[in-house]
């Protein structure tokens, strides 16, 4: 159990990355973080509607993934006796 623990470790710090860097990678709607990193600077030159459609089914697809990982550690937790103290 303590390799399958691991490896989810690892997976839930990868999607956690991953998923940060997608979300700021979506174009803004003004107003917010994103026009500090020049989004609405921009907004002439933003993208095709088939890159934003992938981009947020790839977003979707990562998040729903962590969230299965975080739900499998913590049942992992639970149930190996890893959280008692």
């Amino acid at each position: 159990m303590d390799v399958l623990h691991v490896i989810l470790q690892i997976l839930l710090g990868i999607t956690s990355l991953l998923l940060t860097l997608l979300i700021l990678l979506h174009k803004g709607r003004g107003g917010g973080l994103s026009d500090m990193f020049g989004g609405g600077m921009s907004s002439g030159l933003s993208s095709s509607g088939v890159a934003e459609r992938n981009l947020n089914r790839f977003t979707v697809v990562l998040g729903v993934t962590w969230g299965v990982v975080i739900i499998a550690l913590g049942l992992l937790m639970r149930f190996s006796g890893a959280g008692d103290s």
